[in-house]
């Protein structure tokens, strides 16, 4: 039986661009998909992004997304990494999506920390003051973090990084502050298979953390922990292993859903 491909939106974390799925593109474009990788408001790659970057909300980033997919006529397979998997989560409550692939997803509002260096980070951010109102800079600490600092070329990939949102960035990892609820996900409306991955070494988003999060889909929900990768799982060695093992997942999915109509035909 053929598979019928959706179209596909490939939403990037914090500090990056459109241009952090480069890889994963041309892998999915080869195996059939149409694939679309937006890059968030104020995400250019510009060094010195408008002040207005310092106040974005993670609302405000999911109803630029939400307006890129009006435009697609058929509900699309939503791929989000780190940050882009908490907003993948979100457009998902919003809307109907074909299914939802998350890559090291950041924590929707009310899902705990796991671990001392998730409440550390946090804490941390204090110290830049009133951090909500700015732009904040990448650092060494961010590549640290994300373990780029262990892959071969990455003053390359870290070159790319820009500004992220204070605001967003609050609203992520101060939710319990956040009267507004910005990244609240009403987990009921998100109806579509998720396949969700954790790096047993990330510091970012460590796999338990993941599993809070993977444990509101339950049932419907698939979670694999990827032992010896860490929070860059969209381009640290072994990335195309992931990506194939996402499109064998799609692959499974699609012809499930897709024989759905046929059999209820007979």
């Amino acid at each position: 039986m053929s598979v019928a491909y959706p179209q596909v939106v490939m939403i990037h974390g914090a500090f990056c661009g459109g241009w952090a799925f480069e890889n994963w593109r041309a892998r999915f474009e080869a195996h059939g998909y149409r694939v679309h990788t937006p890059t968030l408001r104020h995400h250019e790659g510009d060094a010195y992004p408008p002040r207005a970057l310092g106040t974005t909300s993670v609302r405000d980033y999911a109803d630029d997304l939400e307006a890129l997919l009006t435009g697609i006529d058929a509900p699309p397979v939503l791929v989000g990494h780190s940050m882009g998997g908490l907003l993948a989560q979100m457009l998902a409550a919003r809307r109907p999506a074909k299914a939802l692939v998350l890559l090291a997803p950041s924590a929707p509002w009310g899902v705990l920390p796991s671990t001392p260096f998730e409440l550390a980070s946090a804490s941390a951010l204090f110290l830049a003051g009133e951090f909500w109102r700015k732009r904040l800079r990448p650092t060494g600490w961010i590549a640290a973090a994300n373990a780029l600092d262990r892959m071969p070329g990455h003053e390359k990939i870290f070159s790319r990084f820009v500004p992220e949102s204070g605001q967003a960035t609050f609203e992520i990892m101060h939710w319990a502050l956040d009267f507004s609820r910005a990244t609240q996900v009403d987990a009921r409306r998100v109806t579509c298979p998720i396949l969700c991955f954790s790096g047993g070494r990330d510091r970012v988003n460590p796999p338990a953390t993941v599993r809070r999060v993977a444990h509101r889909y339950d049932g419907r929900v698939v979670h694999e922990e990827l032992g010896e990768h860490s929070h860059w799982l969209i381009g640290e060695p072994g990335w195309e292993k992931i990506a194939d093992r996402a499109l064998q997942w799609l692959d499974e999915v699609l012809a499930e859903t897709d024989a759905v109509p046929a059999a209820k035909a007979r």
